[in-house]
């Protein structure tokens, strides 16, 4: 019998995994039940037993990346030294790989489909603030409003960046965000 419950399981990552590869490239409201099937190997019909709508679905995706991320950052900023983590969060999230492939962070992606759909912003509230939470430890020094400042900046870096044309100024908004939010916070060069 955990069989069937197993296999359910793991046809509903399926489901997740390929609708967050899907919505990240191409917007929550850019792709239909059916792509995220087929991206996922399966059958259109399959997806109602897993989820009740392509809302609930886009609510989960959100959520899911969103906690994943956040889990990170709390394992880096728990683990190492503050200056350290600091560097490794900042240069991951900043990473222009990551952010010309728009598989890097749902919030650049994501987040203003997430915003118009209530069930996706109360779906995110938590992992939001687990990232705060995380950049408070290793910015002791800022105060309450240095994690706040420093997401929004990495994050509109981020948006910017995808949206530069050149790939010298994409770079640049990646490059200026980093040593905007590392400015003085780290022990460690370059």
């Amino acid at each position: 019998m955990a069989e069937p419950t197993s296999r359910g399981s793991e046809t509903r990552q399926r489901i997740l995994d390929a609708a967050g590869v899907l919505f990240r490239r191409n917007g929550i409201d850019g792709v239909g039940v059916d792509a995220v099937m087929k991206q996922a190997g399966l059958t259109h019909g399959g997806f109602y037993a897993h989820f009740a709508s392509k809302e609930a679905l886009a609510a989960e995706v959100a959520q899911s990346l969103l906690e994943k991320a956040a889990r990170s950052w709390d394992e880096i900023s728990r683990t190492e030294d503050p200056g350290v983590a600091l560097r490794r969060i900042v240069l991951a999230y900043l990473n222009p790989e990551k952010v010309a492939s728009g598989l890097g962070c749902p919030l650049t992606s994501l987040g203003p489909d997430v915003a118009r759909r209530s069930a996706g912003r109360s779906a995110v509230g938590g992992a939001l603030r687990g990232m705060l939470e995380a950049l408070a430890r290793v910015m002791p020094e800022g105060g309450a409003e240095a994690p706040l400042a420093s997401l929004s900046t990495m994050v509109g870096a981020v948006v910017l960046a995808r949206l530069a044309d050149d790939p010298d100024l994409a770079r640049a908004f990646l490059d200026s965000a980093a040593a905007s939010v590392l400015a003085d916070r780290t022990n460690t060069a370059g």
